[in-house]
């Protein structure tokens, strides 16, 4: 039996004990990323195939003559053909809740930063400004508190419930947002009167056909010219030429980003361009602490020890079913 990761260098620099995985089945090849035409010789062997971002498409899943088990080291699943996958008889899994407690801290890294102005504060040390102030405390920049804002959550998992229980320790109040033009269930609110209403919107949902460019210049007017916008989902879900031209406006005070559509940027991306200290941008590692990507790389053991073992493991059923009726 053999296993090789596709793109290892995506969740270590040397600082991973892999050692669970080594317990699973053996031997492992790591590489550190892998080019398109080297993915079927990688793989030709290989049992057991992990990769992050890698895609892993219907003409190299039907050349791996001996695959038996598709891990994918993320919760996403759209870098895999389910369809093949499961006319070919190999399961598809992913990991689950390992990121949580690292996502739910950046959300609210970025929106301290912002509503503190705390890089502007550091460059009022850096460049000599507090130490010539005529007072022990310069006010040059707003701070202001999270107690009493309100905080609207768009999407409802195990993230969103996650930030919603950080939230209160906050003292903040939680609008939880209904799906777009549905009916509102108990204990939610109608999606745009979240928008109206909230300090911080902070987005949770997955990208879907139904959620991409779900934040565009329709919901960004909706904001209060108060309000803050976080984004740790998925880059899509924000139309981002609309997010300029409303931070550009001065129609939102700002928003914090750790993702953007397309990932690794171009220099150009004219989000990347604008230099104003209302938008922070953070390059895709929320969920990258260093005990969330063990706790990955430990799920993706589990995960192949109890698919050898006969065990529950994180197999995407409902999800090959539906990849298969939509054909």
């Amino acid at each position: 039996m053999s296993a090789v990761f596709l793109d290892f260098g995506s969740v270590t620099r040397g600082d991973m004990d892999c050692t669970a995985l080594e317990q699973t089945i053996s031997p492992w090849r790591y590489y550190n990323e892998t080019d398109a035409d080297q993915v079927a010789e990688r793989i030709n062997d290989a049992e057991v195939v992990v990769c992050n971002k890698f895609s892993l498409n219907q003409e190299i899943i039907a050349s791996a003559r001996r695959l038996k088990l598709i891990c994918i080291a993320a919760t996403g699943y759209n870098n895999i053909d389910l369809v093949t996958a499961a006319e070919r008889n190999v399961p598809v899994c992913n990991v689950r809740g390992y990121a949580t407690p690292s996502v739910v801290q950046h959300v609210f890294m970025l929106m301290l930063n912002l509503s503190c102005n705390f890089e502007e504060y550091r460059q009022l040390v850096k460049n000599g400004q507090w130490q010539a102030s005529n007072h022990f405390c310069p006010l040059d920049y707003s701070i202001q508190e999270l107690s009493g804002k309100v905080l609207g959550i768009i999407g409802y998992g195990e993230l969103g419930k996650a930030v919603s229980e950080i939230a209160k320790v906050f003292g903040m109040q939680v609008l939880i947002a209904e799906h777009k033009d549905k009916s509102v269930r108990p204990g939610r609110m109608a999606f745009d009167e979240v928008f109206r209403q909230a300090d911080f919107i902070t987005l949770h949902c997955p990208l879907l056909k139904e959620t991409r460019n779900l934040i565009s210049r329709r919901e960004l007017n909706l904001m209060k010219s108060s309000a803050y916008l976080i984004n740790t989902a998925r880059g899509a879900v924000v139309n981002e030429a609309d997010l300029l031209d409303s931070l550009s406006a001065g129609q939102i005070a700002g928003a914090g980003l750790d993702v953007l559509q397309k990932e690794p940027p171009a220099n150009d991306n004219p989000l990347l361009q604008y230099q104003q200290p209302n938008l922070i941008i953070t390059p895709h590692v929320a969920w990258a602490s260093k005990e969330s990507r063990q706790r990955l790389l430990n799920q993706i053991a589990d995960n192949i020890r109890n698919f050898y073992h006969n065990k529950p493991f994180n197999q995407i059923m409902d999800a090959v079913t539906k990849k298969a009726d939509e054909h």
